[in-house]
Parts: structure tokens; sequence; C-alpha cells
């Protein structure tokens, strides 16, 4: 094959996202068989079986395919296993959230905070924390949080819950009335929108207490 046309240099010279199915499925494949390259050979197999089925193939499966032998069907076998690896790796490497103490141990830096800090952990349906972000930060002993600004980045990443939490600087966990208020505006706010307030956390620098 021209050196313009061959898989490995293309991939070297645009990476991966350059190539087409054939094209990346041949750098597995590494070589051809008689009268086909490698490349037609990727083509010719992807014909019969589309990429998500050979993703479920067993090694007996692949051997059968004219064009696949024994070398081929494990380097297929080893590429489909990594790239399921990578994707649960990605997945089960979000914190998973069960409870007030899982959702404290993602707030630590509220504990030494000077000022009054208003934080919400978003979460998926799974209860995995998809997003954490600061939403506004106060004086020592006030914080104005609108419900807006909390359910904006819930949709955008299409959180099914929320635990929202914020400091006590004078070391007292004991909620206050806004706080309670508060608590009451936000689920009231989640309510409308099919989005839970899980709970809604006061963080101190020895101590935390759930107000919801």
């Amino acid at each position: 094959m021209p050196a313009h046309e061959r898989p490995r240099e293309k991939i070297i010279e645009r990476g991966p996202a350059g190539l087409k199915d054939k094209e990346l499925l041949a750098i597995i494949l590494r070589t051809g068989q008689a009268g086909k390259n490698v490349v037609e050979l990727a083509a010719e197999i992807l014909r019969k079986w589309p990429m998500k089925k050979l993703l479920a193939m067993k090694y007996e499966d692949m051997i059968r395919i004219r064009g696949i032998d024994s070398g081929k069907a494990c380097a297929l076998m080893a590429a489909f296993e990594l790239v399921k690896r990578a994707l649960e790796v990605e997945d089960n490497n979000l914190p998973t959230i069960n409870s007030a103490k899982d959702a404290v141990a993602q707030l630590q830096e509220l504990r030494t905070a000077k000022k009054e800090h208003f934080v919400v952990l978003y979460l998926n349906a799974r209860n995995q924390l998809i997003h954490k972000e600061t939403i506004s930060i106060g004086t020592l002993n006030a914080n104005l949080v609108h419900p807006r600004e909390v359910f904006k980045p819930a949709i955008e990443h299409l959180a099914a819950s929320i635990i929202v939490a914020h400091n006590h600087p004078s070391g007292g966990s004991e909620p206050s009335a806004a706080d309670l208020e508060l608590t009451k505006r936000l689920q009231e706010a989640g309510k409308l929108i099919g989005i839970e307030v899980a709970d809604h956390l006061v963080i101190t620098n020895k101590d935390f207490r759930s107000i919801s």
C-alpha cells in the first residue's frame, strides 16, 4: 500500500479520530490474507460482522471468520476487553454518596474555611458524584443563595438529586432560622423541577449536622 494510505502512518499523522473503522481494525489485525491487504480484510469483516457484534464474540466464534487466525482473535479480544475495562473504571471512579458522612468526605475544605461557603454536590441516579460547585461565598455569618443558582448546574449535568452544604465558621452546627428557611425553599423548588434535595449539611471544623 502507498505510505499515505497505510493505517499506521495515518494514525501517527492524524491521530485515531482521523481514521475510519476499517483502518482502526486493520491496525489491530496487522496483516491481510492472500489476495487482500489488511484494510480490505478489515472492511470485509465489518460488512459481515458489525463492531458491536465483534465486541461480544468469543474466541471460538472469531477464529471461524475467514482472515482471523488465533493471533488476530487474541489481539481483538484483548483490545475489546481493554475498552470495556476502561469504560467501567471511568464509571466506577465516581464517588458514591450513600450517607451524610460520604458527602462530608467530599467537603473537607469547608471545615477550615474562614468565610461561609455554600457548596452543592450533584448526583446521578446511582448516587454517584458527577459535579461539585461552590454557589456562593459569604461573610462569617451570612450567605445569600438563590434556587436558580443551585439548580442550573443540576439541569446542565443531568443530576437526579443534589446535596447542599454550608459551613459555620463560628463553630456551632446548630442550623439557624435562615438555614431552615433556605432548606425549605430549595426542597420546594426541587419538587417543581423533579430534582430531589437529598440533604442539607451544616459543617464545622469538628462536626456536621444534617438539616433534612
